[in-house]
């Protein structure tokens, strides 16, 4: 069959005469979004954007997966699946000649522009008007069916004005009327159309009338945009107060008399240069057909990222779209010795460049205004409007007619421009950046592929570093990449390296950080006191000393001037170069005492905040965790286990890198989250940050300290299968925690030189360190520690076959886990206990305890316990006859066990697997 696509209205598919069986409005959505784009391949990154915006739901990549197959599934029934094919970077509909009505409207357009006889031309746009079946889009709700919509309903307008032209100039003013009453009723701030309908009524004899919609529309843009008509408005609403026949002379006594192929082209676009690479994705987006690329693109980005470059290279490309002129401007909203130009001056540059004369330029800015729309009005122009301050000195510069491509490069995101699509750039790939550093070095650089990379993520893989450094190399012969990139380890000399007479990575910065207000300049100062990878609004309001929600403001400022990024929501970061020069800043500029109380401020937030989160997690442990004073509950939300896990996990990294800027909060911050470190298997953290504290507790001369950190550090090591080193932690923690006289730090050390001796095989020497622990636990009314020592006493007694007695301490671990609400100790004993019901033969019973342990760890993020229990529940599969069970349970707890790094449980997953995959293949050959 002969499929059709059509959005000139409602979105459809067709096949021959009859539709297809319909699909469902988020599948139209999505075809649509492929049929605005078709033939470019769109990421299902790009399609989730499409559809929800930068707050795509959980399942959107799912959501992006069922569309195309339901988009496939329809098609498939005319035998036209193939249409939609899958690319390495997404997805593309690739429609034939004739089967889109976009396509053929603008082939139409096409068409009526090049053809020479009027006839032919209004007969090509009037075919183009009858194939829109109503708004385009008309059935979507999507993310970008608005803007879109809007894109596609300008340039219908478009051809309703060019037709409604050669309609005026054959003489057939009294079937236009009703047409463009109705079409500028519903556009009232359509200028073309208003002095086209005023002609059209003018010379229907209907002079009172015209004069009537022109002051309808003056009064319009005065009260909704503060402006005056432009130029051809005028000489139209003049003739027709005069009673004369308003001509082309009137309109645009300027070039009324030139033939079209002698007005001046102005041509005034800089240089392209000759090594620009990558950007392939945001070439194409900005390069799309006409039909479908945005009248206004801002490009947004911070300092040194390519913004002018992208703009340049795209214009020129695009270039020959645009015959009537291609313009730039700098408005110098960040350039040395220069300040932003006033929209009234980059009018007058832009007049002149067009080519109007001194003397018609106006003096006020809206009567320049109003003169610049003329100028453009009915001209195809690519309009470059560099280096932009906001909205509002961009604004007035713009064309009033979509014939032109106005491309706005700006630090500042526009986001108050309405109708402009933003493109937001950020760092080049890896493999852009070789590519842009090979065109500037040479040969030279393929011959040390190892030292370039270094030296792309030295430069953060900021274009103008790379420029810079690699500019630097071309014209060091005797240097090496290796050379280069020492020189650029030095945090400290960075910046330095990454400048040159006339401009540098910091000069660029600088001229950025001079445009932020006085409180978004201190912010971004102390923020280069922060250790961590990203902060959060509580962090910055802690180490800035402000209140939550004008911190939160002054972020988004930051954000939106690109002085920082956002890789996740709420969540802010530097780039490493902005991060090094806000720490220059912050040395320079803030006094010691100050930088020393916002980072201190900071550590105490992050430390209330893990005790607060710890508190919610594990409240039976919270006498085990110091004391942290708190003269008010932590402004961030920890109202459920969610809030406080997902808190955590958010902070980890940062709470560990801001570990050693003070002693007395290393420690403190150690014995707070051992539980949830332990627990949820964050083994390299652990050993981090533990190895953090035993330092600072030895600086500090602190023997309980230094027992708790070895004790910490030993259990780390004893999960992860290294069980001398674990044992040596143990013994040294013992020695110093008799030292200083700390029982319960004794009792842990007992208990892990137990689980050691354990592993090893070494039961009786387990059981008598575990017991010597129970009495410490009881003497001093540890009853968390009791039932954890109770369960490893079980397990010893289950590894010396005593059965009974090893389930009746698992069951005492049971209930006391349970008596102080200890759900990891909970999920222990059950898993524990499943495994004595194992060994008595009890399956059932065994297979109900680990399935509890299993949920239990789970609901709770206990990832530690999940892989043993699967293990476990896989071997009970396996007696019970169910080898295809048994081998799923133990798949997944290889994955986990290899993730988690818990090498014990991999090697029991690895040998059953095994065994199963031997039997298997003895029986086959049987």
């Amino acid at each position: 069959m002969d499929v059709g696509f059509a959005i000139l209205g409602p979105v459809e598919v067709s096949a021959g005469d009859r539709s297809l069986p319909a699909l469902a409005p988020r599948h139209r959505a999505f075809l649509g979004y492929l049929l605005l784009h078709a033939g470019l391949v769109l990421s299902a990154e790009r399609l989730s954007d499409a559809m929800w915006g930068p707050t795509p739901p959980d399942t959107a990549r799912a959501q992006v997966h069922a569309a195309l197959t339901a988009i496939r599934r329809t098609l498939r029934a005319a035998d036209a699946a193939r249409l939609v094919q899958t690319r390495p970077a997404g997805y593309v509909i690739t429609p034939a000649p004739g089967q889109l009505d976009l396509r053929e409207f603008t082939a139409l357009v096409t068409a009526a522009h090049a053809e020479a006889d009027p006839e032919l031309a209004r007969g090509h746009l009037r075919a183009a008007l009858a194939l829109w079946r109503g708004p385009a889009l008309a059935d979507i709700q999507a993310d970008y069916a608005e803007s879109a919509r809007a894109r596609l309903e300008d340039q219908r307008l478009i051809v309703i004005e060019r037709l409604a032209e050669l309609e005026l100039a054959a003489g057939r003013h009294a079937e236009l009327i009703d047409q463009l009453t109705a079409e500028l009723t519903a556009h009232p701030l359509r200028e073309r159309l208003a002095w086209q309908l005023m002609l059209a009524l003018h010379r229907a004899g209907r002079q009172a009338d015209a004069l009537a919609v022109g002051r309808d529309y003056r009064r319009r843009l005065a009260d909704e945009q503060g402006l005056d008509p432009g130029q051809a408005f005028h000489a139209v609403e003049t003739a027709i107060l005069r009673g004369e026949p308003p001509t082309a002379a009137t309109i645009r006594p300027a070039e009324a008399d030139l033939p079209t192929t002698a007005r001046p082209v102005a041509a005034f676009l800089p240089y392209d240069v000759a090594d620009f690479a990558g950007r392939s994705v945001q070439v194409e987006e900005l390069c799309e057909p006409a039909s479908q690329v945005v009248t206004i693109a801002a490009i947004d980005g911070m300092a040194g990222i390519g913004k002018t470059a992208l703009a340049v290279h795209v214009a020129h490309r695009l270039a020959e779209r645009y015959p009537d002129g291609q313009l730039f401007i700098d408005l110098h909203a960040h350039t040395t010795g220069h300040r932003p130009l006033e929209p009234a001056e980059a009018l007058e540059v832009l007049l002149r460049q067009f080519g109007v004369p001194t003397e018609r330029i106006p003096a006020s800015m809206a009567e320049r205004a109003a003169l610049w729309r003329a100028e453009l009005a009915g001209r195809s122009v690519l309009l470059v409007l560099d280096n932009a301050t906001d909205a509002a000195q961009v604004r007035p510069l713009l064309p009033g007619t979509s014939n032109s491509l106005v491309l706005i490069t700006s630090r500042q995101r526009l986001t108050d421009l309405d109708g402009a699509r933003a493109l937001s750039m950020d760092v080049l790939p890896l493999t852009d950046a070789v590519a842009l550093f090979t065109g500037i070095v040479g040969e030279r650089a393929a011959t040390e592929p190892e030292a370039v990379a270094e030296v792309l993520l030295l430069c953060g893989f900021l274009p103008l570093a790379v420029r810079i450094a690699a500019t630097r190399l071309r014209h060091r012969p005797r240097w090496s990449a290796a050379h280069l990139a020492e020189r650029l380890r030095d945090e400290r000399r960075r910046l330095t390296e990454l400048a040159r007479s006339e401009r540098g990575v910091a000069a660029a910065f600088t001229l950025s950080y001079s445009q932020l207000t006085a409180d978004q300049q201190q912010l971004f100062r102390l923020l280069g006191l922060h250790p961590g990878r990203d902060i959060e609004s509580y962090a910055a309001a802690a180490l800035a000393d402000l209140p939550v929600e004008r911190t939160e403001d002054l972020l988004e400022d930051l954000l939106d001037a690109h002085m920082l990024q956002q890789r996740a929501f709420g969540r802010y970061v530097f780039h490493d170069l902005l991060r090094q020069y806000a720490a220059q800043l912050a040395a320079e500029q803030e006094p010691p005492h100050v930088g020393h109380a916002a980072l201190t401020r900071l550590l105490d937030h992050q430390l209330t905040t893990a005790s607060a989160a710890m508190d919610v997690l594990y409240p039976d442990s919270a006498h085990r965790r110091p004391r942290i004073e708190r003269s008010a509950p932590p402004p961030v939300p920890l109202h459920d286990a969610a809030q406080a896990l997902a808190w955590l996990d958010a902070e980890r990294a940062n709470l560990v890198l801001a570990a050693d800027r003070d002693l007395a909060h290393t420690c403190l911050l150690a014995t707070t989250l051992y539980r949830y470190l332990y627990d949820h298997a964050h083994h390299d953290d652990a050993l981090a940050l533990y190895g953090k504290a035993l330092r600072a507790a030895r600086c500090r001369q602190d023997p309980a300290g230094e027992g708790r950190a070895l004790t910490d550090l030993g259990w780390v090591h004893q999960v992860q299968g290294s069980h001398d080193v674990a044992r040596e932690h143990f013994d040294r923690a013992l020695t110093a925690c008799r030292t200083s006289g700390d029982l319960r730090g004794q009792a842990r050390a007992l208990v892990g030189l137990g689980r050691v001796g354990t592993d090893d095989g070494d039961h009786e020497r387990a059981r008598e360190a575990n017991l010597r622990a129970l009495e410490l636990f009881r003497e001093i009314g540890d009853r968390f520690g009791e039932a954890v020592t109770l369960d490893y006493l079980g397990i010893v007694h289950e590894r010396l076959g005593q059965y009974a007695q090893a389930a009746d301490l698992h069951r005492q671990a049971l209930e006391l886990s349970r008596e102080v609400g200890s759900r990891g100790g909970e999920a222990d004993a059950l898993d524990n206990l499943g495994v004595v019901c194992t060994r008595l033969g009890r399956l059932e019973e065994a297979r109900d305890h680990h399935e509890q342990a299993l949920e239990l760890y789970r609901r709770f993020g206990y990832r530690r316990g999940e892989a043993k229990a699967l293990n476990s529940l896989a071997e009970i599969a396996a007696t019970m006859g169910d080898p295809g069970q048994a081998v799923h349970l133990h798949n997944a707890a290889l994955d986990l066990a290899v993730e988690l790094n818990n090498p014990g449980e991999e090697k029991r997953a690895r040998e059953a697997i095994a065994q199963f995959l031997s039997a298997s293949e003895t029986s086959r050959r049987r």
